[in-house]
């Protein structure tokens, strides 16, 4: 009885220390569980992280390569954009060459002219007719004194011998277009004429008769015209002055339907030419 007495507290004592070691344990493997919880959370939590960072990483590369195939079309247009302008520039470039070679030869041709005319014309006084260049054409300047007997239109023996030399040369350099201007003093005319205008017209219109009709220069290239005292080239208060304004003006000037042409061109039109 005494040695059952003995062994209960030893039992108590056994099952109190099983307990406390149980106790131990179960909050031991409470703290694990918790721990991996916590970590598994945390991991979870990286994951979405993760994940949002590549959703992002992945929009942004679409764009780059949205951006970067933006900037290859853009560059292409470009690209096409200098090809066509600098073909307008080459057309015009040539264009403007050309121009150039026509103006040369346009101004070589009208000092040729001048020659030909001067040459032709040696005979005759410089107080008789005088040939110059002006505005790019050539203009032979006749006197009155050598075409007309003083108010009249009716061209006298010398005016005609001087109006077929200019002939002969018109005739052999067919691309000339030819005015006749005449012109007058600032003194009213009094007789046949109504007033200067009308002698000027006369005057002009008399000399293109004897060109087209005795010289047989083509009439498509001649033209009358009337001045008047409206274009002198001196003072008409003076006898001298007067007399020099007293004139008819044979302008001469090489066709210039190319350089007109040329001059119209638009650089477009040119960039399809070869």
């Amino acid at each position: 009885m005494r040695y059952r007495n003995g062994l209960l507290p030893l039992f108590a004592l056994m099952v109190l220390f099983s307990s406390c070691i149980s106790a131990k344990k179960y909050r031991a493997a409470l703290d694990r569980e918790q721990g991996l919880m916590a970590k598994n959370a945390e991991l979870a939590s990286d994951i979405t992280r993760l994940r949002s960072q590549i959703e992002g990483l992945q929009t942004d590369n679409a764009k780059l390569v949205q951006q970067i195939d933006d900037a290859m079309k853009k560059a292409s247009q470009l690209a096409g954009q200098a090809n066509l302008t600098q073909k307008e520039l080459e057309a015009e470039q040539k264009r403007l060459w050309d121009l150039r070679r026509l103006l040369d030869q346009q101004r070589q041709a009208v000092e040729n002219l001048r020659k030909k005319m001067a040459d032709a014309l040696v005979g005759f006084n410089s107080n008789e007719l005088q040939v110059f260049v002006k505005n790019g054409r050539v203009y032979v300047s006749l006197q009155e004194n050598l075409l007309f007997p003083s108010g009249s239109a009716v061209v006298n023996v010398k005016g005609k011998e001087a109006l077929g030399t200019l002939a002969q040369v018109l005739n052999l350099n067919p691309d000339i277009n030819v005015v006749v201007e005449g012109h007058t003093d600032s003194i009213p005319i009094r007789g046949r004429y109504e007033d200067n205008w009308a002698l000027s017209v006369a005057r002009s219109t008399s000399i293109v008769r004897i060109l087209t009709d005795t010289y047989k220069v083509d009439p498509v290239r001649v033209s009358a015209s009337g001045k008047s005292q409206y274009e002198p080239v001196d003072n008409n208060t003076t006898a001298e002055g007067r007399q020099r304004n007293r004139r008819t003006e044979i302008i001469l000037a090489p066709k210039l339907d190319e350089l007109m042409q040329l001059l119209q061109q638009r650089p477009e039109e040119g960039a399809g030419t070869n």
